[in-house]
This record gives structure tokens, sequence and C-alpha cells, in this order.
């Protein structure tokens, strides 16, 4: 099972954030060697750190892939760019974000890639839209099913709004 966490907070364009995050979907529905098997609901979420920025809006989508990991991180890394994602200081507002959460039971810690993501487990805005699209996943390293990891991070701000 493969997890992408999606996420904007800034427009693109005349778009919103939401829009965005929609045409991403319809990019990996169209890339080739990628399947798109579940698409979660969308959710806000105040951006974490707190920071006055605008909320981000966040969903997960779950695939199956020949792609390898790092190739499929490249192909997120170029989306990320033909959606006008520009780099500059950590937790920056952005127009797209994308995160590969989970490649199979995949444990690996690179400079380039660290699977599973090693933050994901302490943010709402990632598990609460990954229980939409794989409601048994467990977390490869810790043992503890979404569940327990959505339980733990109860009291962070977040909503569904569609």
């Amino acid at each position: 099972m493969v997890l992408i966490a999606v996420g904007a907070n800034l427009p693109l364009g005349e778009g919103s954030a939401l829009s965005t995050c929609k045409a991403v979907v319809k990019n990996l529905q169209a890339t080739p060697n990628l399947e798109v098997l579940a698409v979660s609901h969308w959710y806000e979420s105040a951006p974490v750190p707190p920071s006055g920025q605008p909320p981000y809006v966040n969903g997960v989508i779950r695939v199956r892939t020949g792609l390898s990991p790092d190739a499929l991180l490249a192909l997120l890394q170029r989306m990320e760019a033909e959606f006008g994602r520009e780099r500059s200081v950590p937790n920056a507002a952005r127009t797209l974000d994308l995160d590969l959460i989970a490649y199979d039971d995949l444990c690996q810690d690179d400079a380039h890639l660290t699977l599973p993501h090693p933050r994901a487990h302490e943010r709402a805005f990632v598990l609460l839209p990954l229980y939409d699209v794989a409601p048994d996943w467990v977390h490869p390293v810790s043992q503890r099913p979404v569940v327990a990891l959505l339980a733990a991070v109860s009291g962070q701000e977040i909503s569904r709004i569609k």
C-alpha cells in the first residue's frame, strides 16, 4: 500500500488550494505506471507549527505503482514544481506539498527519503485522511494501527470540508 499526502495553503493563479489538490489527483490518475485506488475526503487544518499562514487543505491518496520509492518521490517533486511549489524555508506556505507517507511496509532512513514519513504519526492532517483511504493501516515502525495514532493527536485542529 502506497500512501501520498496532499496539502496546499496558497492558491495557484485564480484557483484555490482545494482546486489545486483536486487537480493533482487528476494528474496522478493520468500518470503511467501509477493507479489511484482511493482519495480521502478533504480537510482544513491549521499550519503546523503555528505560523499565521492561511489554513491548509489536506488529503491522502492511496495508489498502486510499479515505480520505485525514489522514482515516485522524484515524480512527486516534479509535480510540486509544475504546480508552482517554491522551496524557500522550512514550513513555508506553499501551492502544493506532496509527501510520500508509506510505501508498503518499507522502512528506510536515507538522506533523501525516510519511510514511513518521519512525522506522519504526529499529525492529524495526515492521519485523518489516511484513515479514510486505509483504515486498517499499521505504522510499520511502531506497529500501532492508525486508529491508535489518531487518538494520540485528537486535540489538533482539523475539519472536513469536502
